[in-house]
């Protein structure tokens, strides 16, 4: 069949549809791997990964205080070790005692964790590179008390003739259980998340028991045996701070430090 040529109007309207088609296709090779257009705007760097944040130790303030014990002083618990010798033997000089409850002579609490449990600022702060220690000797946990932060190594050793059998009983991070010889290599174990208490006990030793603070930030202490505590480094701001003890459970106190700012909180306890 001859072909039609399309003169006047026909052909200038035939003219714009087969431009439109060349473009068209033009562009649809062009996206299947054809000749690449050069680029008008270079492609947005990633974002860089948020470094850890530095105390800013020109403007932080310190939060210091003691825990003082009010009523009648408890008589420490004996712990029964005889059934283990090995145990036993490391204390013939004098029996062994709880540290549930150790009152010091100044008539303040030992083992007491206090730390800022509200008003921190969301950051990512440096996690310690240099271990906690958690020792196993003469059959007890020392120190009955420790603070690490979150992902922070804990290095457990154990310093007795005997195997022991270390069991954390978090309920927000992961539980684990594992042995450790006598006199055995180190174990360096770390908790992922936020959480303050966890109990370690050992299953070998019923009377052994410790407690592990695990938190985000580095403003926390544990008092000693004169019963005080000193938290350095805090951005100016509003905070809480909690004192918690394995039976006296925990206590709150609101304070607001300014830039350089030092201020005295005091926790008190009494007995039942």
């Amino acid at each position: 069949m001859p072909v039609q040529l399309i003169q006047g109007e026909g052909l200038a309207e035939m003219n714009k549809v087969l431009l439109s088609c060349g473009i068209t296709c033009a562009m649809f090779l062009a996206g299947c791997g054809g000749s690449k257009a050069p680029e008008t705007a270079k492609e947005e760097a990633a974002a860089p990964a948020s470094a850890p944040a530095a105390i800013d130790e020109a403007n932080a303030a310190t939060v210091t205080g003691k825990v003082s014990f009010s009523g009648e002083k408890p008589t420490p618990r004996t712990l029964d070790m005889s059934a283990n010798p090995a145990c036993a033997r490391a204390h013939a000089g004098a029996p062994p005692k709880s540290e549930e409850v150790v009152v010091n002579g100044n008539g303040t609490l030992k083992n007491v964790f206090v730390w800022v449990r509200a008003g921190v600022p969301d950051r990512q702060w440096p996690v310690p590179s240099t271990p906690v220690d958690l020792a196993q000797k003469g059959c007890m946990y020392g120190p009955h008390v420790i603070g690490v932060m979150a992902n922070q190594d804990i290095k457990i050793i154990n310093d007795d003739p005997t195997n022991h059998n270390i069991h954390p009983m978090p309920k927000i991070n992961q539980e684990w259980n594992e042995s450790q010889p006598p006199k055995g290599d180190p174990k360096l174990k770390k908790f992922a998340r936020e959480e303050v208490m966890i109990a370690v006990k050992c299953n070998v030793h019923p009377w052994m028991r410790s407690y592990i603070g695990v938190v985000n930030h580095p403003f926390f202490a544990v008092t000693g045996d004169d019963g005080t505590f000193t938290i350095k480094g805090l951005p100016p701001g509003k905070y809480t701070i909690e004192a918690w003890h394995e039976k006296y459970q925990t206590k709150d106190i609101e304070v607001t430090v300014a830039a350089k700012d030092s201020k005295t909180v005091d926790f008190e306890f009494k007995g039942v």
